[in-house]
Parts: C-alpha cells; sequence; structure tokens
C-alpha cells in the first residue's frame, strides 16, 4: 500500500523563548537564550540553579479558574500551545470525522510537581489530604486526553514516554497514523515541566547538568570544550499534521511535509549513548530509507546537542557515518538547545517547529556559545549567528535515556 503524503498545517509552541510560535522562532533566529535562574524555588542546596523557564503564562486563558489545579504545568502547556496550533491551522470549523482525528504527544516525565506538592501534603496530613486529583494530574497520558476532550479528538488518543525522543517519537507515530490510512488529522507534539526541586535534583545527582550558575546565557554550549552538562527547559511544541490532499481540498496553509521517521535503540546503557553513535546512526538511517532520500539531500541537521561530551561526541561520530564526505563538506549542523535548553520530552517537538521554520523563512537557527569546539567535534555546526540558506530538507536528531533513539525529515513542499 503506497504511503499517503502528510503535511504540517498548525505549530504552536510555550518556550524559555517566548509564549508563541512567533516570538520562540524570532529569539532563535536571533541567537538569544532562553537560560535563567530558577524561581520556582529556593536553589540554594542544589549545584546547578539554572533552568530555561517559561515565563508569563497564564493557565486560566484556557482553563476556568477552579479548572486549573486539577492539572499539572505540563497538561496547561499542552493545552496552551496545542489551542495555538488549532487556530493557526485554521481548524475553528472541524475538517474531518471526529474518529478520523486523533492526538498523540510525548511527555517525558509527567506531573512531577503535582506530585512533589502532594507528597508535602501527605507527609503533613496523612493519606486522607491527598487530592483526588492527584492521579489524572500525574499520569502522562492526561495531556493528550485533556487536549482531545477540549477539540473532540475522538481518534487514537495516548502518550508516548521515551525520555528525550518521547515527542519525535510522537510525531513519527502519529505521521505512521495518517501515512498508512488509519487517520486524517492528529495533533501531536510534546509537553514537559519538571524544574521542580526533585527534577532539578535528580539530574543534579547524575551530574548531569552545568553548574555555570554565574553566566546562565553561556552555560548551554554544545560541541565546545568548556562544556559541562546541559542546562533543563521546559514548555511545549505542537504540530497539526494533515493528509496532503485533504488539506489542500480545504484550503489549509501548508508549511511543509513530513517525509522522513526513524527510530532504534542503543542496547547498551541506561543513561550513556553508544560510544560509536550505532544507534544514532541506524536511527538516522531509517528516517533517510523512509523518506527515499539520500544523505547529501538534506540540508542541515539540527542535532539532538545536548552539551554533553559523551552525547556531543557520538552524536558527531554518527552524522560522520551517515553522511560520509558530506558531513564535513557541505552539511550544516545546529543545536538550538545552545538557546532553549533542554526540554526532555517536547524536545524533539520544538526541534521538529525550529525544522519546519528553517524551510519557510530560508534561515538556519545558529549554534551560540560554542567559542572552542572540542577534539572530535569538528563539523559545520552554525556557530553564533543564524545563517540564510535555501532548505529543502531538515533532519531533527532526538536521543534519549534507555539509548532509546528518534529522526525526523521535514521537507519543503513539492
Amino acid at each position: 500500500m503506497k504511503k499517503r503524503r502528510v503535511v504540517i498545517t498548525g505549530l504552536g509552541v510555550l518556550s524559555p523563548l517566548g509564549n508563541t510560535t512567533q516570538e520562540t522562532w524570532a529569539n532563535a533566529k536571533a541567537g538569544k537564550s532562553g537560560i535563567g535562574p530558577i524561581t520556582r524555588f529556593d536553589t540554594s542546596a542544589f549545584s546547578s540553579r539554572i533552568a530555561g523557564e517559561v515565563k508569563g503564562f497564564d493557565a486560566a486563558k484556557y482553563f476556568e479558574p477552579k479548572e486549573v489545579k486539577k492539572h499539572d504545568i505540563f497538561t496547561h502547556y499542552a493545552m496552551g500551545a496545542s489551542h495555538e496550533a488549532w487556530q493557526d491551522a485554521g481548524l475553528s470549523d472541524v475538517a474531518y470525522e471526529r474518529s478520523r482525528m486523533g492526538c498523540v504527544l510525548g511527555v517525558g516525565m509527567g506531573g512531577l510537581g503535582y506530585l512533589e506538592r502532594c507528597h508535602e501534603i501527605f507527609i503533613k496530613g496523612g493519606p486522607r489530604k491527598i487530592s483526588p486529583f492527584l492521579i489524572p494530574a500525574l499520569i502522562s497520558n492526561l495531556a493528550p486526553g485533556n487536549v482531545a476532550i477540549r477539540f473532540g479528538l475522538r481518534g487514537p488518543n495516548y502518550a508516548i514516554t521515551s525520555a528525550c525522543a518521547s515527542s519525535a517519537h510522537a510525531i513519527g507515530e502519529a505521521c505512521r497514523l495518517i501515512a498508512d490510512g488509519l487517520q486524517d488529522l492528529m495533533l501531536t507534539g510534546g509537553a514537559e515541566s519538571t524544574v521542580t526541586q526533585m527534577g532539578i535534583g535528580g539530574f543534579c545527582a547524575l551530574r548531569a547538568l552545568s553548574t555555570r550558575n554565574d553566566e546562565p546565557t553561556k552555560a548551554s554550549r554544545p560541541w565546545d570544550r568548556d562544556r559541562d552538562g546541559f542546562v533543563m527547559s521546559e514548555g511545549a511544541a505542537i504540530l497539526i499534521l494533515e493528509e496532503f490532499e485533504a488539506a489542500r481540498k480545504r484550503g489549509a496553509k501548508i508549511y511543509a511535509e513530513l517525509t522522513g521517521y526513524g527510530a532504534s535503540c542503543d542496547a547498551e546503557h541506561i543513561t550513556a549513548p553508544a560510544v560509536d553513535g550505532s544507534g544514532a546512526r541506524q536511527c538516522m538511517q531509517s528516517a533517510l530509507d523512509y523518506a527515499g532520500l539520500k544523505s547529501t539531500d538534506i540540508t542541515y541537521v539540527n542535532a539532538h546537542g545536548t552539551s554533553t561530551e559523551a552525547g556531543d561526541l557520538a552524536e558527531t561520530l554518527a552524522i560522520k557515518e551517515v553522511f560520509g564526505g558530506y558531513a564535513k563538506d557541505g552539511l550544516m549542523v545546529d543545536s538550538t538547545k545552545s538557546m532553549t535548553g533542554h526540554l526532555l520530552g517536547a524536545a524533539g517537538a520544538i526541534e521538529a517547529v525550529f525544522a519546519t521554520l528553517s524551510i519557510i523563512d530560508g534561515i538556519i537557527p545558529p549554534t551560540i556559545n560554542l567559542d572552542n569546539p572540542s577534539e572530535g567535534c569538528d563539523l559545520d555546526y552554525v556557530p553564533h549567528k543564524a545563517r540564510p540558506c535555501k532548505v529543502r530538507h531538515v533532519m531533527s536528531n532526538s536521543f534519549g535515556f534507555g539509548g532509546t533513539n528518534a529522526a525526523l525529515i521535514v521537507s519543503a513542499l513539492s
């Protein structure tokens, strides 16, 4: 059976760079950092005291006041970004049978902040004081569940949890549902909010986070020899996917086409990538095969690029394997995490949005803070400033704990 074409018709973003897609993208192109001191709690006892927080978001715009407290922040973010994407796609009038419209979102850790608050209440007052909304607020699938309820999406509805690859996997699986003829429209992407005491504390215990607390905007520095870990961030990014012919028939604005998806597992270590980048290499090649493209067709790679020594080097090795001589002679690679920080389960989705908009605007956002590339990191990482370029095909990589990998390819509409 021939795959149906899948296009992107709506975008919504909440991030440390802005509370809309337009604001986030403008700041990314300008090379601005969204990283600053953590404001949610007292960080004096923590080795890392910086993060990429969403600023000035009002959940009451999307929920009744009495409903706000029933949900964790990651669900608030999912709803806010979904509203923007829904409106952007021009879906005020439902375009399809509701059973042919679904929602798959990537969520890495769920309602961690809500769980922390309820645990404090439990310690002080016992089990009778636990909120009846704890479980619905905690579990990951209530982000897509609440979105589906709001927009009447009666097709497949679930969350994918695969660490930092969660939302990339969600987008890929949503794409497959449309390509295989099972759905006509999918709302997909991811949401995450783990800038909490346990979230930050847990990654501090792993010694995974940057401790450049006095220079937060310079803390996320992929491929740089002076990097000292990644920076935790939060937010949500949502894409509306539709079958091409149906989207065109209804007169939808089409941003780009989602042409490739690959997934793999290193099957080696719970937190570290395969040293030789073998899992990432397999994943990227699978995405190229799915899209029917050659490696030289890719204009640039939006890399996972978290700013960890092992991850940066493994991904660079994998890119060299997949792209051969083109990796150092024509291919451009960037890490937008240098500006946004790491949105964990929502990272793949916001980077898929950046890939899409790079095609529309003909510009590749920069990797900021890359002053001195470390040994072995010798590709064109688009340092410091955005680069004008006709962008045809973009690969976006996402890798996570457990050795899980995902790669997406977004292409200009042909």
